[in-house]
C-alpha cells in the first residue's frame, strides 16, 4: 500500500505535570464516546502540552465543554500511514524539503503488521500548500 496522507483537525492544551492526569483525560473522552485518531503529550513551561486528534471534531468539543477543559482553536495536523520499510517517510519529507516547506513537529511509529503511522504539523501559512503538495484528503 502506498502511503496514505490526509489533513485532520487538532486541538490542544496544556495540563498539570501530575500523575494520571492523562489518564482521567482519556477515560472522560471514553465515557463521552469520544474517539481519538491520536493523542500526545509533551512538557511545556511546567506543565504539559495534551493534543488530541479526533475522529469528530465535534464530539470532542462537546465533551471538553463539559469536563470544563479549554481546548485551543481547531489546527491542522497531516496523518501518514503506510506499510513499513525501511525509508517510509523519506517520500513525503523530500517533497516538503523540495518545496522548502519545514516541519514544526513530527512523530512516527510502526503499526504491527507491516504498517507505520505518523503524524506532522506545519507552519498555518503553509497548511493548504502542504495539502496541495501532497493530494491530502
Amino acid at each position: 500500500m502506498a502511503t496514505r496522507v490526509r489533513k485532520a483537525e487538532y486541538y490542544s492544551m496544556k495540563v498539570p505535570n501530575r500523575p494520571g492526569a492523562g489518564a482521567r483525560m482519556l477515560a472522560a473522552l471514553k465515557t463521552e464516546g469520544v474517539g481519538l485518531l491520536a493523542f500526545t503529550g509533551f512538557p511545556v513551561r511546567g506543565g504539559v502540552q495534551v493534543d488530541f486528534i479526533p475522529q469528530n471534531g465535534a464530539s470532542l468539543r462537546r465533551a471538553a465543554k463539559r469536563a470544563g477543559w479549554k481546548l485551543s482553536e481547531r489546527k491542522a495536523v497531516f496523518l501518514l500511514q503506510g506499510d513499513d520499510r525501511v525509508g517510509a517517510l523519506t517520500g513525503v519529507l523530500d517533497k516538503l524539503a523540495a518545496a522548502r516547506i519545514s516541519l514544526t513537529a513530527l512523530d512516527a511509529a510502526v503499526a504491527g503488521g507491516g504498517r507505520y503511522g505518523a503524524m506532522f504539523w506545519v507552519k498555518k501559512k503553509d497548511v493548504a500548500r502542504v495539502a496541495r503538495l501532497l493530494k491530502a484528503r
